[in-house]
Formats: structure tokens, sequence, C-alpha cells
């Protein structure tokens, strides 16, 4: 508002300065009227005594307030280098954008990374290149063999984002999108709503709230068995994903800001509309590994024999061991894990949570791999690992580090024209990705957004081809940690075999 205000002003005193020069007695008018509007309220803020910068520099103090609210975009648009953005880079934005624009991603005169800094990573080519049309391993078959419905997906799909957190129009882009390029969308925590179902492949996320699979008893959340097979069992599901916590806000619950909470996403959850909601942080339905395993085989028996898996940011190592030791002893585990990364995505969250709690997605994507095969489950669970992927290079780390496929949000939401503003939790973006206001949602069209979700998937698998063809490894399936490679402090570069195994 503050923003508003002060840009009519500035526009409304330009307007006029050039009006006294052309047509002088309504130019002057006018710039009479914007001055003693100013000294109005510079007046009134002399007055006041809620702000003491604004008393002690009445007027002048506003222009803080300006550059304050602006300083993200000041930083991105003139002060931020190719490399030094965050939480995503220039470089990596800009690929995205090319990408799913079918743009030329190539960069001229070389690198601008650092290759002799602390922490440089890469992989090594051979000079026996093999055909990247060859490659194999492109689709992998989710499934134990405690389920009945099979489903083989993508290597990489669109990662857990509401309706609600997104705005009606991202979520029908995404789904289209994932339509088109014939991959995943998860559906996030939110449930189940008409924009999902646009023929795209859904994963349905259960989480704490029980929103799709549940209501509210006496003011708490419940999972109802009649509720999640009405939407486990519509054939555009393929999987469930029982979500634990999230790299966000692990161990928090979600979050939904009272502004985005609009009637439409309010009955979609079956809760009152217009006030923040926040899902409980753990689950009601189960309170120890064996109940968990009874949950999990109940949702298969529910959904008709589809996949079920588990998502978490791992927390303490223990608890994820003894959990591994509970799904061994009883013969009976999901088909699934997702690893979130504790660095964190697209939900919002508290500073303290994103910051400092969950353990970053390398770490626990690994410990979570090295559990795997300690308890002889490789052949039965699958690993997603969902983090900060944006190119062929982040997905080749993971995938060698011990995932099997790669979830991805922000790059998708980047493919749709999101500018990292970093207002999704004001309901404020301005491309309407993250945001319920109806004249920003608008802005985000449909028919066009949904090809460029299919090209930068397109485009990204390509890539990933042409690299691990590069590095002589015939599928995706042979990729391992001792084919990437990190600088040191020391000026030695070790594989990432050695650091983490």
């Amino acid at each position: 508002m503050r923003n508003t205000i002060l840009a009519v002003l500035f526009s409304a005193t330009l307007l006029s300065a050039i009006l006294v020069y052309f047509i002088p007695q309504i130019g002057t008018i006018i710039l009479l009227s914007i001055c003693v509007l100013l000294l109005l309220i510079g007046v009134k803020d002399s007055l006041q005594t809620r702000h003491s910068l604004l008393r002690a520099f009445p007027l002048v103090a506003r222009l803080r307030w300006l550059f304050e609210e602006e300083r993200d975009k000041i930083q991105q648009y003139f002060i931020e280098d190719n490399l030094n953005g965050t939480p995503i880079s220039r470089e990596k934005r800009s690929l995205v954008y090319q990408r799913s624009k079918l743009q030329k991603d190539t960069i001229p005169f070389g690198t601008q990374h650092n290759v002799y800094a602390k922490g440089y990573e890469f992989v090594k080519h051979s000079l026996f290149p093999k055909d990247h049309r060859q490659i194999q391993g492109e689709r992998v078959l989710f499934g134990s063999d405690k389920c009945t419905q099979k489903y083989e997906g993508s290597l990489i799909n669109i990662s857990a984002m509401s309706f609600g957190s997104l705005s009606k129009n991202a979520i029908m882009a995404l789904n289209q999108g994932a339509k088109l390029g014939n991959f995943a969308h998860n559906t996030g925590e939110g449930g189940i709503s008409s924009y999902h179902l646009q023929g795209g492949d859904l994963i349905f996320q259960v989480g704490t709230g029980y929103f799709g699979a549940g209501k509210s008893v006496d003011g708490k959340r419940v999972f109802d068995a009649d509720i999640f097979k009405e939407n486990a069992i519509r054939p555009e599901v393929k999987m469930i994903e029982i979500k634990f916590s999230q790299g966000a806000k692990p161990g928090h619950g979600g979050i939904l800001p009272a502004k985005k909470n609009t009637e439409e996403i309010a009955k979609i959850r079956s809760v009152e509309p217009f006030t923040q909601v926040d899902s409980p942080p753990g689950h009601s339905a189960f309170s120890n590994y064996n109940e968990l395993i009874g949950f999990i085989q109940e949702l298969r028996e529910l959904s008709e024999g589809k996949p079920i898996g588990i998502k978490f940011c791992v927390g303490d190592n223990d608890e994820i061991e003894d959990m591994f030791k509970a799904f061994s002893e009883a013969k009976n585990y999901p088909d699934f894990i997702t690893v979130d990364g504790g660095e964190g995505g697209t939900g919002s969250a508290p500073m303290e949570f994103t910051n400092y709690i969950g353990t970053p997605l390398i770490e626990g994507l690994t410990f979570v791999n090295k559990l795997r095969e300690k308890y002889n489950l490789k052949n039965q669970v699958k690993i997603i690992a969902s983090g900060k992927a944006v190119d062929a290079f982040d997905i080749v780390k993971l995938l060698a580090l011990g995932a099997d496929t790669i979830n991805m949000a922000r790059s998708f939401m980047l493919s749709l024209g999101c500018i990292q503003a970093r207002e999704c939790n004001l309901d404020t973006c301005p491309v309407g990705v993250a945001t319920q206001d109806p004249d920003l949602v608008k802005a985000l069209v449909v028919q066009k957004k949904n090809i460029r979700v299919k090209n930068y998937h397109e485009k990204t698998i390509l890539s990933l081809k042409d690299v691990v063809a590069a590095m002589g490894v015939s599928s995706f399936e042979e990729l391992n940690a001792s084919q990437v490679f990190r600088r040191t402090k020391n000026e030695k570069i070790v594989s990432l075999e050695e650091v983490y195994y």
C-alpha cells in the first residue's frame, strides 16, 4: 500500500512537471495540490507517536519503507551476479527459462565458476562416450512385492505443491504439462482439486491434516477411510505419499496463510475460509512404527494396490534406523521413500525451521540409501530425492548418491514464469504462480505455461542423457558416488564415495 501511494505521488509529480511546461495553468494547479498533500502528510508524520524515525524526519523517512520493501528486487536486478543469487542463482534461473521457452541454452567464453575453489564439484568424461540416444533408465518402476498396481514413472517429476500454496492456473499448467510430457505431479498435502484433474499422472499426498483423506472431529483432523478411498482410486492417481515432514519446516506442519485460504480452497480442505490453516506437526492415524506399517498396508488395500510411500526430512538418525528395522522385521515396507532436504523448498516457514532444523538433502539421502542397503530393501523400496535440483549435473549427483528418481518444485515454478520474488507467503506473487489474488492469477496463461512445463522437463531429460553419455555410462542405474568429484580445502580432489560412503 505504501509503495502504491508513493508511486502514485511520484507519477503525478512527474506528470504535473511536464504539464507545467506545456500547459502552465493546469500543471501549476496540479503541482500545488501535490505540494499541499505532501505538506499535510509531513505534518501528520511529525505529530504521530508510533514511528520515531518518521517523527524525526517527516515524509523523508517514508523512503526507507519503499527501499526496504523493494530491497530484494534491487538486489536481484542490480547487485547480484550470475552465480551469487540465492536460493537459486541467476545462471540456473536463466537456464530454466531458456529450456522452457526452447531458446538457446549454451554459454560462451568458458565457465564463470572458480574450478579451483573449495567445494567445486564435477564429473569426469570418457574417451569413449556413449550415444545419448541409447541411454537406458528414463522410466523407473515403482512397486514392491506388496504392491499390485505398479507404476512406471519418469526420472524427473513435479514435487509437492498444494492448491492454496499455488494458484489454480499454476496447478492446471503443471498438471497439463505433466500430461504432455508423460511425468507425474505431486498434489501436495492440500488435497485433490478439479485443477489437478487435467489428465496428468498424480501422486496423492496425505499429510498430517488429512486434506482429501479425512475430516475434522472435535476440532482435530482425523483420517477417514471412505474419503481417502474416493480420491485414491481415481485413475489419475498413480501413487500415494504419506507425508511426515517437509524440508522447509520439519516437525512443524504445513501453513496456509489466511489470505490464501479462499472459500474454494476451504471447501476442498473442509476448513473455515480466510483463516490460517496450520497442519498438525504429527499424524493422528499412527503413533509408532508398527502402526505406521499397518497404516501403509491399509492405504494399499483402500487404493486397490497402488504404490504407497512416505516422505520425510531426515531428523534423528536412530529413529530412522529403527523404522527401517521395523520394516525389515515385519517384512512389510513402503514402496518408496521421498527424502526432503532441511534447506527447505517452496513452502513458507518460520525462519528457525528453514535455517536450522533438519538434515540437508545430500546427507539425508546418503543416510537413507545406506539403511536401505543395510536392511536389504534396495529391490523393494525406491528413493525419491526432493531438493534444489535444476540442471543435469544436480540430477546426476543425486542419482549417484542413491536416488532412483528426482522431484523438483522450484524448478518447475520457474518454468511457469516465477521470478524468485520471494513473496510466496504474502499472496502477492507478481506472476500469478503462488497467489490466490484473482487479478494476479489471470497473469498466468495456462495454455502457454503448460507447454513450458513440458519443454523444461523434456530438455532437462535430454541434457541429462548428454551428460551421462559423456561419462561413458550406458544407464542411469550405473551411476554411483565414485563418479562425482569434489575439490577439498587442501587442493585435493576426492570422490563423493570417499566423502559420504
